[in-house]
């Protein structure tokens, strides 16, 4: 059976939040007969609308951390998930923040919603569960969220990586060695570095550690989106030779022996 990455959004950060510069929806994996999604921020539930994938279909729901961008549709989609709280189904997993706050952030997710759903789980970097039967480490992140991670996933197609917003800093990316796809937060273009998000030039320090088959670039701001996402991971191709892509929205990228990268996102009808 084929995996699959589906691009609910790939903007990221409070303005393309807020003007929906681009998407801000997640990502949904595909893989094993089971649906995961990851971080549905807003224009989830909408672009699952638009093409046709039904929520009711939806196995898991991984939060990454507590910012809006990650989390805003999650517990409508959670609803959707146990067919309007109909049937008790399905995995909740996500950051303390999320959960259970930290330092002023969330909780964001209730215990009406955890009471709809078979089981939930707070994660911290460095543990590992199975999630609807996928071996999952929770891997770190620096980030202005501390308790912020991202996810490695051990399919039957290669290990497919999401990393959560982070500074770059060698631990944090040893985190996804033997990656072969590296879904990769690119927030900002070259020269235009902020804290706690990662750049175009990070993106090369990635690649060159990692040396992953595929690095699909995710979670742009508007400076990022505005200069051009196709050059920056040009720059990052030519910089390392690792193949990178810029994620659009409604991309999918079915995952195989080989790997095929398409537009057209696909329906459930």
């Amino acid at each position: 059976m084929v995996s699959r990455l589906t691009f609910l959004g790939t903007g990221g950060g409070r303005y393309a939040a807020i003007y929906q510069t681009r998407s801000t929806g997640g990502v949904v994996l595909d893989t094993g007969g089971k649906r995961i999604h990851i971080d549905p921020g807003p224009g989830a539930l909408t672009n699952m609308s638009r093409i046709g994938m039904d929520p009711a279909r939806t196995d898991a729901i991984l939060i990454s951390h507590c910012h809006p961008d990650h989390y805003s549709d999650a517990e409508v989609l959670i609803e959707g998930m146990c067919k309007g709280g109909i049937v008790k189904r399905g995995e909740l997993v996500g950051s303390l923040s999320v959960m259970e706050g930290f330092e002023g952030l969330g909780p964001r997710m209730t215990h009406y919603h955890f009471n709809m759903i078979d089981r939930h789980s707070c994660v911290v970097p460095g543990d590992s569960l199975d999630v609807c039967g996928i071996d999952t480490k929770v891997t770190m992140s620096l980030h202005s969220d501390k308790t912020a991670v991202g996810f490695r996933f051990n399919t039957s197609d290669g290990v497919i990586s999401y990393v959560c917003d982070t500074h770059f800093r060698e631990d944090v990316v040893n985190e996804y060695k033997d990656s072969r796809i590296l879904i990769l937060p690119v927030t900002r273009p070259t020269k235009a570095r902020i804290k706690c998000h990662l750049c175009t030039e990070d993106a090369v320090l990635f690649a060159n550690a990692v040396r992953p088959e595929l690095i699909l670039i995710n979670h742009m701001g508007v400076r990022m989106i505005h200069d051009g996402p196709e050059k920056e991971a040009a720059y990052v191709e030519s910089k390392t030779g690792v193949r990178t892509v810029a994620a659009d929205d409604l991309m999918v990228v079915n995952i195989s022996d080989v790997i095929e990268i398409s537009t057209a996102a696909a329906s459930d009808k």
